[in-house]
């Protein structure tokens, strides 16, 4: 099983979440339907701005998320979004392409 680090948008609330998953298309499904009372579903809709394959070892995927979230950085967020170069511990996230709606 591959997981992914996702990244969606709200285009409503202006917000960047960021999360990992085995199924990034489910899970925009479920942060766009799930039940109210959760973070982001305050902030609906949510658009896919980006995904990244982080291998088939699911604690690799928590710990780029993890680290991403640490920075409390929106300008990070954009420019993984942008498709900046990244270094670090993000040099190892892959870029998988998507359809955006």
């Amino acid at each position: 099983m591959t997981y992914y680090l996702y990244v969606l948008y709200s285009k409503v609330s202006d917000l960047y979440y960021v999360g990992y998953t085995s199924d990034y298309i489910r899970r925009l499904e479920e942060h766009n339907s799930l039940s109210v009372g959760t973070y982001t579903s305050k902030h609906r809709p949510w658009h896919l701005e980006a995904v990244f394959s982080c291998g088939t070892v699911e604690a690799d995927a928590i710990r780029f998320e993890r680290f991403i979230k640490r920075q409390k950085s929106r300008r990070l967020i954009e420019r993984i979004v942008q498709g900046e170069m990244l270094t670090g511990i993000l040099a190892q996230l892959v870029r998988v392409p998507h359809v955006r709606d």
